[in-house]
């Protein structure tokens, strides 16, 4: 390392219960894609917001779509940027990424976090540097939902094709964690994943919620709200099959590439909102009746987002939602992921709907606040770096191992 890295790192040879300056590190923030403001673009913009000096590695950049606050830093793109319609048709690159993501000179740099649910863990970086992953997801579509996924697929020959190349990403995605120093998981779900495809160590730190940005609307409205990426997985499908039977108002927010399918599948009180705006939709968010939740999410940030507005959830119960969602408290859960199991679970939250209190949920999105996460972040990152180069101090000072005589 340069003399400035040295400097730098200096700072850090201290006893751990001192403050670590993390303003004096060099460091470097890698993110998958940048191309809209989703649940893993807020958790990469609080930590723009921890390292403030950081620079910015990513896929592909779309600066429409991104918030002031990363914005602010200098942003590098991989040479998939320049390939044609990458910014929107980005995934169906995805053979590139682990190539592409591996070309990014991270050398000068003492700390790397990498925010990452694809590829973004498999960057190179020095012995010296520390690696540290804030984990949203192992590849969901190589692993965990790799069936759901395939079996949406239209195209036979892509049928035929993807399970070879998953087979090769599964092996290079192994490989790629291997090169972290230290996981965090977004939940205990993700720890459990962690554990069980890299066979890696997690700590746990929740996703940041702005909750004093989410506030309860002076009047409910009638409808029910479901949102998220048009994708088979977050199971929009089975919240439209449940309310063409309950003959409910439900509106859906997003976008993705099971359009389609999913207007085709809706009847006339089902209605689609494509993206509002972020004021908008948190008016829409805090006016309905509940959130419908019937995928399983590795968190699902908006849960504790609609908790944050006083309103209850009806949710899955699988991954992240057993860590947000306390039955009777702040809403319902349904064993089954079919649409009986959820129809049941509205209509009881209906019945019980008088009795639940719009305060007591807010106090449930508390946990989850982002001065939580800047906190625990802060003291993990603080505490992981000055174990590193402890580490890499001492293993620099160590005698010469002798030579083995053959």
């Amino acid at each position: 390392m340069g003399n400035s890295s040295e400097n730098r790192m200096r700072n850090i040879q201290q006893p751990l219960k001192e403050t670590i300056a993390l303003g004096d590190l060099h460091v470097a923030l890698v993110h998958h894609w940048l191309v809209r403001m989703r649940g893993g673009e807020k958790v990469l913009q609080a930590l723009c917001e921890i390292f403030p000096q950081a620079d910015i590695f990513t896929l592909v950049f779309d600066p429409g779509g991104i918030s002031d606050p990363i914005m602010r830093h200098r942003i590098t793109p991989s040479w998939i940027q320049r390939l044609p319609g990458a910014t929107r048709h980005y995934a169906q690159y995805l053979p590139l990424f682990p190539v592409a993501i591996e070309q990014f000179d991270l050398s000068n740099y003492d700390l790397v976090i990498s925010s990452d649910a694809s590829v973004a863990k498999g960057v190179l970086t020095r012995p010296e540097t520390c690696h540290i992953c804030y984990c949203h997801s192992p590849l969901r579509y190589a692993w965990s939902a790799y069936h759901t996924y395939l079996s949406s697929v239209e195209s036979a020959w892509k049928r035929r094709l993807i399970p070879f190349f998953m087979s090769y990403l599964r092996l290079w995605d192994v490989c790629a964690a291997s090169r972290v120093d230290h996981f965090v998981a977004n939940s205990h779900t993700v720890s459990h994943r962690i554990q069980k495809y890299y066979r890696r160590e997690a700590a746990v730190i929740y996703p940041p919620i702005a909750a004093s940005e989410f506030l309860p609307a002076a009047r409910v409205q009638d409808y029910y709200l479901a949102t998220g990426q048009w994708v088979p997985y977050k199971r929009l499908d089975l919240a439209i099959e449940a309310f063409n039977r309950l003959r409910r108002p439900l509106w859906i927010v997003g976008e993705g590439p099971e359009e389609a399918r999913l207007r085709q599948l809706a009847r006339s009180n089902i209605r689609f909102l494509g993206r509002p705006d972020d004021c908008e939709f948190k008016k829409i968010l805090s006016e309905c009746r509940a959130l419908i939740f019937p995928g399983e999410e590795d968190f699902g940030m908006i849960v504790p987002e609609a908790h944050a507005c006083g309103r209850p959830v009806v949710a899955l119960a699988r991954g992240g939602a057993l860590e947000t969602v306390v039955p009777r408290v702040n809403g319902l859960l349904f064993e089954e992921e079919t649409a009986e199991s959820l129809c049941s679970a509205v209509l009881q939250l209906e019945s019980i709907e008088p009795h639940l209190d719009a305060r007591a949920i807010q106090a449930t999105a508390e946990v989850f606040d982002e001065r939580e996460f800047h906190q625990a972040m802060r003291e993990f990152v603080a505490t992981k770096v000055a174990e590193h180069h402890e580490q890499f101090s001492g293993v620099a000072r160590g005698s010469k191992q002798p030579v083995p005589q053959l």
